[in-house]
């Protein structure tokens, strides 16, 4: 089986019911998600599994949440059949609120970087902005697609930063402040308590 087709050698590519130039706004959005996953992707081979084992469960996850996102996105059939609902989005929250309370109390900036997983990690974190942002500019061009993706995007990358700041706790490697910033999270950037 050959994997290149050479349906893509005048600049398209297929979308699921349509083509499309390969610098499309869709297709920038689906192709940027996917740079999120390859680094996801990355992150996992750095991480122990006895030491991250809760958060290798959630990456594997968020992988496969990804994929049903770019799926979405390329879904552009009159009747399409969306993979993604608001379900991964409320875990994400639960899981952002959970790993918040484990590091350091959080005051300033920090500066990506520490541990190489949490390096990583916060690459995929500015990767997954830069798909929320193109998920907007798809939204406001009047482009069709279940708005849940640009959500997941968005605590997709809160998710990353906590992510981030664990990894960077548990290998016992301090956040790096950034040297500059004023005191400007509240509460330690700990989650209020629910009633």
């Amino acid at each position: 089986m050959k994997i290149y087709t050479r349906t893509g050698d005048k600049g398209q590519t297929s979308l699921i019911g349509a083509r499309a130039d390969k610098d499309a706004p869709r297709i920038e959005a689906y192709g940027t998600i996917d740079e999120v996953n390859s680094f996801i992707g990355k992150a996992m081979t750095e991480l122990d599994p006895e030491k991250y084992a809760d958060l290798l469960v959630d990456l594997e996850a968020i992988q496969n949440e990804l994929f049903d996102c770019g799926g979405d996105l390329a879904d552009v059939r009159k009747e399409p059949q969306f993979k993604m609902t608001e379900e991964p989005v409320a875990v994400l929250e639960s899981r952002i609120d959970e790993l918040m309370e484990e590091p350091p109390l959080l005051e300033r900036f920090i500066l990506p970087g520490g541990s190489p997983a949490a390096a990583t990690l916060h690459i995929a974190r500015t990767i997954t902005r830069r798909a929320e942002r193109q998920t907007v500019t798809l939204m406001k061009s009047g482009e069709e697609f279940p708005l849940v993706v640009q959500r997941y995007l968005n605590r997709l990358s809160d998710y990353l930063f906590a992510a981030s700041r664990v990894v960077n706790s548990r290998a016992g490697v301090p956040d790096n402040e950034y040297v500059r910033s004023a005191k400007v999270f509240k509460n330690g950037g700990r989650a209020k308590k629910k009633d």
